[in-house]
Parts: structure tokens; sequence; C-alpha cells
């Protein structure tokens, strides 16, 4: 049985590892509705704005480097949603199927809670039955479907809106 990966907050020093990661799923999957690939500046900015917001920024590491990473953000802008969050979670393409991304999803759970966070939202293209499944084995249940609300790769896309409670009702 090999050890658990070892998951640690994400510094400066990652951000290149963690940007090849996410421009990879850009290109060549719809895991991110997106169409170009971001820069090295962007991801910082994008790492510093969570930090400021005491949000966590988390990697898996392993020989290679960054091994995958996650995240989560506000759900939405307004005041009614402060108890929410939108996780986001990429592992490296020669690092799936090894645990890191229950790993990395699962050490986000704690520091939403101790952030006072009640819910926790995935989004996630209806076509992936993959992730579907891998949110559900994590407590994620399906809580709505958006018709053809994406595009990308010549065609539209349905997203699915998954949720988990992550304190007690």
């Amino acid at each position: 049985m090999s050890a658990p990966p070892l998951i640690a907050d994400a510094t400066e020093a990652d951000l290149p590892g963690l940007l090849a990661i996410y421009n990879q799923v850009i290109a060549t999957s719809t895991a991110v509705y997106s169409y170009d690939p971001v820069t090295l500046e962007d991801r910082r900015s994008w790492w510093r704005a969570r930090l400021a917001q005491g949000y966590p920024v988390l990697v898996a590491r392993d020989a290679d480097g960054v091994a995958g990473f996650s995240s989560f953000g506000d759900f939405r802008a307004w005041p009614g949603y402060r108890f929410t969050v939108e996780h986001t979670v990429h592992v490296r393409s020669d690092g799936r199927s090894r645990g890191l991304g229950t790993a990395l999803v699962q050490a986000l759970f704690p520091r939403a809670r101790a952030l006072g966070k009640h819910v926790m939202i995935a989004g996630v293209d209806a076509a992936n039955a993959a992730s579907i499944r891998f949110h559900e084995r994590l407590g994620f249940t399906q809580a709505a479907l958006l018709r053809e609300v994406g595009f990308k790769f010549d065609r539209w896309l349905d997203l699915v809106f998954m949720q988990r409670m992550l304190s007690p009702p």
C-alpha cells in the first residue's frame, strides 16, 4: 500500500507546475470552459487573491513537482452566499487515478469549515461521468443541470452543479 499523498499549501514556487496542469486541462478537456491558456502572471494574481481572502490553494507534490492542486473561492459575490464556496481540483494527466484528487478535495473540507462555510459546490461538465462519480464518492449530490450554458470544441455543453454540506444541518 502506498503512502497517502502529501498535501501542502501552495507556494509561489509551485505556480509554474500548477500553471502547466491548468493549461493542459484547458487545452484538452471541458473541465474548464475556457479557450486560451493563462499566463504565469494570471496564476500568480489568482493565487494572491485567494490568499488575500483567506482561501487555501493546496498542492500535491511528487518527484516530478506539482502533481495536482485544489482550491475554493466564493460561489457568488452577493452577501447572502457568503457561507457557500465553489471548489476546483485538477491533477496532472500522469497522476490521475492515484487518489491525489480525492486527497486534495478532502483537504479542503476542514479548511472551509474553519472559515464558517456551510456548502461546497462543484461545477462539472455533464458529459464527464468520471468526475460526477468522483464527486459522489466524496459526498456531493447533484443539485442542478444547466443545459447548453457552455460552448467549447464546437459544441454546446451542459453543466451539473453538485453540492456537499460542510456543517451539520
